[in-house]
């Protein structure tokens, strides 16, 4: 499995949300609960975005084009800039700016697809993402708090696939949603890291080179493995000497230091997210014992592996 794959594998949870909004400018939605990304899209007119930030720019998406939000706080989705906010989403309800009362919903014109569906409507497609845990961090580190990617034939073509099931309602369909959102979003990712700007990690670009991209895998494919550099090497063909050079010229920190550093990461969420003892978590990130997992857990995150289980429950 390739890094970015193992990440969302690892890092994604089956509680994703797929909504679509049709609706009639002038309109004005601010969600206030945020989950850690957010996948939206211009199916049809166009709208603006922005943070809910004072020094935030709005930015407008056209036809086909996709915002990855990643940002904690507040966010507004309008038919223009210049709309003023009209309902709040907090809560999965909606509340009308100003006031306590719920504000309508609007008309149900399909399975979770809601508006006026009026002619001149902008249609617009929603996909919330709940990732867990540090893995999910270090996805969420690719991206700015809010990234759009331009509209693009194979994007376009997922999105499409993506509308129509939506408007769905049939055996499955929770699961062929769940697919077709991660689709659309690693295609979106793909489309993002694309870009000749700078501000991507170093472990993904490095995954452009065929020597280190191959040690990511396989460090990725078999953390517990008693990896060394040698043995690296002799795997992608390379010295010893000259791949630990390019490794870390490429990823910014020796081979060793990167898989120690995925192993705190795996063991970090597996006592967060199971009941596995110390010595299970330890044997499976690739330590022998537990007093090893422990020194080098307390090392990378200040506090020992039970403390660090403590905090996060």
């Amino acid at each position: 499995m390739d890094v970015l794959s193992d990440l969302l594998h690892r890092a994604r949870t089956r509680s994703s949300m797929v909504r679509q909004l049709v609706q009639r400018p002038p309109w004005s939605m601010t969600f206030a609960d945020v989950p850690p990304l957010t996948i939206v899209a211009t199916l049809g007119g166009r709208a603006s975005i922005r943070l809910d930030d004072d020094d935030a720019v709005p930015l407008l998406l056209g036809a086909g084009d996709i915002a990855l939000i990643s940002a904690t706080g507040r966010y507004t989705i309008a038919d223009d800039p210049s709309t003023p906010p009209q309902v709040v989403v907090r809560g999965g309800k909606k509340y009308a700016v100003g006031g306590n009362e719920d504000a309508p919903a609007g008309r149900s014109l399909a399975p979770r697809t809601y508006g006026d569906g009026l002619p001149g409507a902008t249609t617009m497609l929603r996909g919330a993402y709940e990732l867990r845990g540090d893995v999910g961090e270090r996805l969420l580190d690719m991206l700015p708090p809010l990234a759009v990617v331009p509209a693009g034939p194979r994007t376009r073509a997922a999105l499409d696939l993506l509308t129509t099931e939506a408007a769905c309602d049939e055996p499955g369909q929770d699961a062929v949603l769940d697919r077709l959102l991660d689709l659309v979003l690693v295609l979106a990712l793909r489309a993002w890291c694309a870009r000749p700007e700078p501000g991507l990690p170093a472990w993904y670009r490095a995954l452009g080179d065929p020597a280190v991209g191959d040690a990511l895998r396989l460090l990725h494919e078999d953390p517990a493995h008693r990896w060394t550099v040698a043995a690296l090497a002799a795997k992608v063909g390379m010295s010893r000497a000259a791949f630990a050079a390019r490794f870390t010229g490429l990823v910014g920190e020796p081979p060793l230091t990167y898989l120690t550093n995925w192993r705190m990461t795996l063991g970090a969420d597996l006592l967060r997210d199971t009941e596995a003892t110390v010595a299970v978590v330890a044997r499976t990130v690739g330590y022998e014992d537990a007093f090893a997992f422990s020194v080098a857990f307390k090392r990378a995150r200040g506090v020992s592996p039970s403390i660090w289980r403590r905090g996060m429950r």
